[in-house]
C-alpha cells in the first residue's frame, strides 16, 4: 500500500474513533433519558399489568389496560425494548417481560422501583443542579452543600417536614437493604450475629431491616431505633421493638450495634459521636458494633464489577447530604481509633457494602 492509500487508512480509524467518542459524549448528554423513561414504565405500571395478565400483551391490550395513547405507549415501549428492558415478540407484536422489567414491577418481592422513584424524584434531582456550585463555593467547608441549596435546609430536615417524602425515602432505603445489602451480609457474614440476644439498629428507618435480621436469627430481640417521626408511622413487625430517638444524643443498650449505611450520610465528626455513642450503649467485653458500609479501596475497585456503583454513590453523598461521603481502608481506620476501638475487621459482601466490626 503506498503513502496515500496509508494516509486513507488511518483518516478512516481516525473518524471511526472520533464517532465511538462523540457516541459516548451523546450518552452522557443524555444520561437523564434512561431514568426517566423508566421513572414513566414504573409509574404507568407496565410490568404490573404484564404480570397480571400473565402472559405477553399486544400494544391494544396494554394501552387499553393502562388507559393511555397506544402511539405514545409504543415509543415507550420502543424505547425500553431497545435497552432490553422489555422483549417484544415480532410475530405477535406483543410485548412481555425480561429478567430486568421484572425488578421494575412495584408488587414483586424482588422489586427495586422504590429506590428508582426515590432517586428520580423531583425532590432527589433538584440538588443535582447545584453541583457545581457547590465545589466552586468549596462546597461543604463553607456550610453550602446542594440539597440544602435547593430545598433551603438538610435532607433529614426536609424528610421530618414532608410526610410523603419521608415514606418515599425509608421505602427506597429498605428495598435497598432488602434486596441487596442484608443477603449478601447473611451469606457472608452471618456468624457475626451468633450469641447476640439483643441487637439494636441504629438509623434502621422504618424496621424491614432489622425484622429480617431477626426472622433470619430468631434468638435476637431487636430494637429498631430512628427518630421520632420515622418510627412512629413504621409497621409493627413480630419481634422488634421500635424506639424513637437520636443517635447524636445516645444509643439504646443492646449486646450489639447495628449500624448500616447512615455513616456515609455525615462528617468524620458527626460519625465519631455517633460510633461513640454506639460503644457505650454495648457491653465493654463481649459487645461490638457491626457497621454495613462501601469501603473503597482504589487499586482492587479498578477491577472489579462494583468499581462504578461505588463511585456513583460517592457523587450521591455529595449531592443529597452536607459532608457524608464514601470511605477508604484508611479512613475507616482512623474514624474507629478516634471513637475509641480497640480493633477492627473488614469483611467484604459479595455487593458493594463491606462489613466492619468493631470491638471496644
Amino acid at each position: 500500500m503506498d503513502d496515500t492509500g496509508n494516509k486513507e487508512s488511518n483518516k478512516l480509524k481516525i473518524e471511526e474513533e472520533n464517532s465511538d467518542i462523540k457516541v459516548q459524549v451523546w450518552k452522557y448528554i443524555f444520561g437523564f433519558v434512561e431514568m426517566a423513561v423508566v421513572k414513566c414504565a414504573i409509574e404507568l405500571k407496565i410490568g404490573d399489568v404484564i404480570e397480571s395478565h400473565g402472559d405477553s400483551m399486544t400494544l391494544s391490550q396494554l394501552s387499553s389496560s393502562l388507559s393511555c395513547s397506544p402511539l405514545l405507549l409504543h415509543r415507550i415501549l420502543r424505547f425500553l425494548v431497545h435497552r432490553g428492558i422489555f422483549k417484544e415478540e415480532k410475530s405477535s407484536k406483543s410485548y412481555s417481560h425480561t429478567p430486568m422489567s421484572r425488578l421494575l414491577t412495584t408488587t414483586g418481592p424482588n422489586s427495586m422501583a422504590p429506590i428508582h422513584l426515590l432517586e428520580s424524584s423531583p425532590v432527589m434531582i433538584a440538588p443535582w443542579h447545584n453541583l457545581s456550585a457547590c465545589v466552586k463555593a468549596n462546597g461543604h467547608e463553607n456550610g453550602s452543600q446542594p440539597f440544602e441549596m435547593a430545598h433551603g435546609m438538610d435532607l433529614w430536615t426536609y424528610a421530618a417536614a414532608n410526610p410523603s417524602h419521608s415514606s418515599l425515602l425509608n421505602e427506597g432505603m429498605a428495598c435497598f437493604a432488602r434486596l441487596f445489602i442484608l443477603p449478601a451480609v447473611l451469606e457472608r457474614c452471618g456468624e457475626i450475629f451468633d450469641g447476640v440476644g439483643c441487637l439494636v439498629d441504629v438509623g434502621g428507618g422504618n424496621g424491614t431491616c432489622l425484622s429480617i435480621l431477626v426472622k433470619a436469627c430468631p434468638w435476637i430481640k431487636g430494637i429498631n431505633f430512628d427518630l421520632p417521626h420515622v418510627v412512629s408511622v413504621s409497621k409493627e413487625y413480630e419481634g422488634v421493638q421500635h424506639v424513637g430517638g437520636d443517635m447524636f444524643d445516645s444509643v439504646p443498650k443492646a449486646d450489639a450495634a447495628f449500624i448500616m449505611e447512615v455513616l456515609h450520610d455525615w462528617d468524620d465528626e458527626e460519625c465519631i459521636k455517633i460510633l461513640r455513642n454506639c460503644k457505650e450503649a454495648i457491653p465493654e467485653k463481649t459487645g461490638k458494633v457491626i457497621i454495613v458500609e462501601i469501603v473503597i479501596d482504589e487499586k482492587e475497585d479498578q477491577i472489579s464489577k462494583y468499581s462504578d456503583v461505588k463511585l456513583r454513590m460517592d457523587m450521591i453523598m455529595m449531592a443529597h447530604t452536607i459532608k457524608g461521603k464514601e470511605r477508604t481502608n484508611e479512613e475507616w481506620a482512623n474514624l474507629l481509633q478516634k471513637a475509641g476501638f480497640s480493633y477492627y475487621t473488614i469483611t467484604p459482601t459479595t455487593t458493594i457494602q463491606s462489613v466492619i466490626q468493631a470491638f471496644p
